[in-house]
This record gives C-alpha cells, structure tokens and sequence, in this order.
C-alpha cells in the first residue's frame, strides 16, 4: 500500500489523473491508510483536488480512520497532538538552521534555551500520563500518540530515560511500541552512561575535525544483523541522511579515536 500510494503521488505529479486515482482508491479502499490530514495536505496529491474523484476518496478515508478512532481517548488523544507539535516544531527550526547555517550557527546556539523549555514542559505532561495511565499503545491514543510519548522520553535527561526504559521494553513484547523506537531509546541510553551503542542509531561530531561519525559501536562487523532484528534500515543507508558513506574497515580503524571523543563527551555531561 505504501507503494500503491506512491504511485498514485507519481501520476498526479505527471498529470495523469486516471493513473493516480486508480492507485489511490485502492489505498483509500483497503482500510490501511487513514491519515486523513496527511492526505490533504500532500502537495504530490494537489492536482487532484478538484476532481469530483478527490471527495469520494476523503470520505473513504474518513469512514475507516472513524471505525478505526472509535475507542481512542480523544482528550488524549488531543493532549498528546499538542505536545507533538511542540516538539517537532522547535526540531523543524533547529534542522533548517544547521542546514542552512551550520552546527556552529549563533542562532542555533540562541534555541538551546527555548529547547529545554519545550522539552521540560512536555516532560511534566508525559510524566503525569505514564506514572497514572502506564504506557498507552495505538488503540488508545493512535500510533502518533504512542510515537509522541516515545519522542518526549527520548529527548528526556538520563534519570527520565533509565526510569522508562523498562516500560517502553514492556510495551515492545505486547506489541505496542516499534522495536525501533526502543532500539534508538537503548542506544542514547547506553552512550549517556559512558557505554557502547547497540544498533548505530547515533551519530556524533568531532569537535576538531567537524567530522560526523556513527557513535562507538559494539561489533560493528554485525551491527546490520542486529539492525535488522528491530526494524532498522542497513546503516549504509541510515548515514546517507547525515551526508557521509559507511566504509566498515575505516571505521574499525578510527574507533579508538571516536571513543575518546565519546569519552570527552561524557565527562562534559558529568561536569
């Protein structure tokens, strides 16, 4: 379904409405896709809006993300939009300025602060969720309420990180979190503590050579067997979002080099 909607975003982009429709229908019909802002929003798709097609399409759509939101706790459901926003949108910012200015950027330094209010505030809110709800999967508050509760412990300090990181593990055997989402949770853990990283989800900056790297890994001859158990992509391609290329042999040869700037990071977190 993901391709078919692809595909359907393809022919619209092409001008080929009949195209795109066909492919979209049958996405729209099969229940799997109910992002219904999404959808509206998707300027692949924007070609197709005043066709008479288009409205049949929403309220196909609209029908089973209705049947599908039907024991969702909408206030929560609600809360947990807002605290989304919150903390994606200062990231959006922080993202456009690195690429736009650089990691040394003055107003990238200017946004530290507002960070840490954001992340607070979301914190005092997901905090009171868990410790009364305890964790809250997809058939309660949707998999971006889910998501956004992962996000908000994730970019939480330390002490937050270790206290939850046995319910999100909780939650990954009942089926109610990606394994991934955890994965990236156990790798930022293991790295604050001073340790090696599992699955090579962070990647860090040397301070003097400006050179980005994946963060000291534990074997790294098997870090895509163990990629691959949790959801996670080949690291090859994972580090193309970050503009450099993977060369194993390379990396094992700097990995003394890349635990010391990992160590140097610890003890500047400590003091």
């Amino acid at each position: 379904m993901n391709d078919r909607y692809n595909a359907a975003c393809s022919w619209a982009m092409a001008n080929e409405p009949d195209s795109a429709f066909y492919h979209l229908k049958r996405v729209a019909a099969s229940g799997y896709f109910t992002n219904l802002d999404h959808l509206r929003k998707d300027l692949d798709l924007q070609s197709l809006h005043q066709d008479k097609r288009w409205q049949e399409i929403i309220a196909l759509v609209t029908k089973y993300k209705d049947e599908k939101e039907k024991d969702y706790d909408k206030p929560l459901v609600a809360k947990l939009d807002s605290i989304f926003e919150r903390d994606q949108r200062i990231r959006w910012q922080a993202d456009s300025l690195y690429k736009k200015f650089g990691p040394d950027a003055p107003e990238l330094k200017a946004l530290e602060g507002k960070f840490k209010t954001v992340d607070s505030l979301n914190l005092v809110a997901v905090r009171e969720i868990l410790d009364i709800k305890g964790w809250l999967g997809p058939n309660i508050v949707g998999e971006r309420g889910t998501q956004t509760l992962f996000l908000v412990i994730q970019h939480a300090d330390l002490k937050t990180q270790q206290k939850y990181l046995p319910l999100l593990q909780e939650a990954v055997s009942k089926k109610e979190l990606n394994p991934s989402s955890f994965a990236l949770l156990k790798d930022r853990i293991d790295l604050r503590e001073g340790k090696k990283q599992t699955y090579g989800s962070q990647i860090f900056r040397d301070p003097t050579t400006n050179e980005q790297f994946v963060a000291p890994l534990i074997d790294p001859d098997h870090v895509d067997e163990r990629r691959k158990e949790v959801g996670l992509q080949p690291i090859a391609e994972y580090v193309k979002f970050f503009n450099f290329k993977w060369d194993l042999e390379a990396y094992k040869k700097n990995l003394p080099r890349y635990e010391q700037v990992h160590q140097n990071m610890v003890k500047t977190m400590k003091n």
